[in-house]
């Protein structure tokens, strides 16, 4: 697997917003996403700060996605 790249909450939710995932709600500075087949996760979103490596693998995780998917 390759290493994991920095990224920020915010880009995180535009990348998936691309891939068909809305903004169900917001929780303080998570947004919670969902795809009309049922997927979803939570997106951390704190200023430009960087998504710790782990919290994005899980992110990849909850919506069966590789990081190279996830790119544009």
């Amino acid at each position: 697997m390759p290493p994991l790249p920095s990224v920020s909450g915010t880009r995180i939710v535009r990348a998936l917003e691309r891939h068909g995932f809305k903004i169900a709600r917001v929780a303080g500075s998570h947004n919670i996403m969902r795809h009309p087949d049922g997927r979803g996760t939570t997106v951390p979103v704190h200023g430009n700060r960087d998504v710790a490596k782990g919290t994005l693998r899980g992110i990849l995780s909850d919506v069966g996605m590789t990081i190279d998917q996830l790119a544009p």
